[in-house]
């Protein structure tokens, strides 16, 4: 049979696809930018008559009817890395948060840790040989399709061809639904004044031909903008952002020193606009692998002089970073950010950079603290983290003990909190004399 034959089989409409989806069953979701929703709106249609049904997904944009008050009882999330449409619902204890490495989701689903039923996704139509690309989010959603017993699949005209590890055959689908709608757009707020400053130090650490990789937020993208005198940087990321495009059409990103893939930029998934996803469309200069790949360690460190920017939430003055929460209020999830520090760290010549303003947005608490406060969980550990970076400069652990990572800390903290962190230190035991003016 011809895979023409076989996709116009499978078609069916969004409520005749999710129709199997039965009590107890476990649904993984589309992630990212990737999101379902016509599947997701179906399914969620039918929650007053389902009961039990267990949801895996990884930051997740746009509505989620399934987390609706009333849905208790049918629907229960189990997200792995919480966005501002999850938040409360996990705050609130009506779904749950699964702490993981990104690198370590595949073999979650692979090896049955979280077993499949299903998988609602998006691709894009199938090419000439029957063979659809997942597009914008190839990272985790590749493995967890290729995971589940049944595949759903959106086939939506908006969805670009990425090329790279980043297709599935029509007729390893179960289930098609036409669609022709916009895609989510991720579009961060424009750097601050302050995330600019710190934009700006960050790119003083930034060589020629260093690969880069760039977390989320306003912070790594303000770097971009500091760094168009650089040459032959490369692009090694689990996230292609809206930012990377004009360094490539540049000519300052060019790949070409990269040690694996040379000459293309490797991520694992876009949150961007329709600019950047027409950018990616059948672009041979983008390669998308799954994050097993793209976020393992070993293959980060494969690359040489890699450099990995990412925020963080608050740093205490050992250098434990939390990232996912504050307090004990669940924010975000670990994502990929011990992947590539912990990967940086062993690239030849590499610099693993943690960034974050010295104030809150108020500008009321210092974001360096004494400790962490109480339930907030480290995401990455004392000993991972070199470098951290606020406006007020650059404060270099490795290889530094206690004392002299609070010294450097306390250096690039607010000028305002200084005094309370050094009194802080004192107390704790860090400092083993008082410093002039504490009494």
């Amino acid at each position: 049979m011809s895979w023409m034959q076989i996709f116009r089989d499978r078609l069916k409409t969004a409520q005749e696809a999710v129709a199997d989806i039965g009590d107890g069953a476990t649904v993984y979701f589309g992630s990212g930018c990737g999101v379902p929703h016509t599947l997701i709106q179906a399914l969620a249609d039918r929650g007053e008559e389902l009961t039990d049904v267990e949801v895996i997904h990884h930051l997740t944009l746009g509505d989620a009817p399934y987390l609706a008050p009333e849905m208790k009882g049918h629907f229960r999330l189990n997200d792995c890395f919480v966005g501002a449409n999850t938040r409360e619902a996990v705050n609130e204890g009506r779904a749950d948060y699964i702490p993981v490495h990104l690198h370590e989701m595949a073999r979650l689903f692979r090896r049955k840790v979280l077993p499949l039923d299903t998988a609602l996704i998006i691709v894009s139509p199938p090419d000439e040989h029957g063979f659809c690309s997942f597009g914008i989010e190839v990272g985790v959603t590749k493995p967890a399709a290729l995971s589940a017993d049944h595949i759903v699949a959106e086939v939506n005209r908006k969805m670009p061809r990425t090329l790279g590890d980043s297709f599935i055959h029509v007729s390893k689908i179960d289930a098609f639904v036409e669609v022709d709608c916009d895609l989510d757009e991720f579009r961060p707020a424009p750097p601050t004044a302050v995330e600019k400053q710190i934009g700006a130090h960050i790119a003083t650490l930034i060589e020629d031909r260093a690969c880069l990789q760039l977390g989320l937020g306003s912070i790594p993208n303000a770097v971009l903008d500091y760094l168009d005198d650089r040459k032959d940087l490369g692009i090694h990321t689990e996230m292609f952002t809206e930012a990377l495009p004009g360094l490539i059409e540049r000519g300052v990103v060019t790949g070409e020193a990269k040690n694996v893939h040379p000459g293309k930029a490797v991520a694992g998934f876009v949150m961007g606009t329709r600019e950047v996803y027409d950018f990616a469309h059948d672009n041979a200069l983008l390669e998308f692998h799954p994050t097993d790949y793209v976020n393992h360690p070993l293959h980060i460190a494969a690359n040489d002089h890699m450099v990995a920017v990412n925020s963080a939430i608050q740093v205490d003055l050992t250098g434990q970073v939390c990232a996912d929460s504050i307090g004990e209020r669940i924010y975000s999830g670990f994502g990929g950010q011990a992947d590539f520090i912990r990967g940086a760290a062993m690239s030849k010549g590499g610099l693993p950079i943690i960034a974050l303003p010295s104030m809150t947005s108020d500008g009321e608490i210092s974001r360096i603290v004494p400790s962490l406060d109480h339930g907030a969980g480290v995401v990455v550990t004392r000993a991972d983290v070199h470098v951290v970076v606020t406006e007020y400069g650059i404060a270099h652990l490795l290889g530094r003990n206690v004392r002299q990572r609070a010294e450097a800390l306390i250096s690039i903290a607010h000028p305002d909190s200084r005094e309370n962190l050094l009194e802080a230190a004192h107390r704790r035991g860090v400092f083993g004399r008082l410093y002039p003016g504490m009494g």
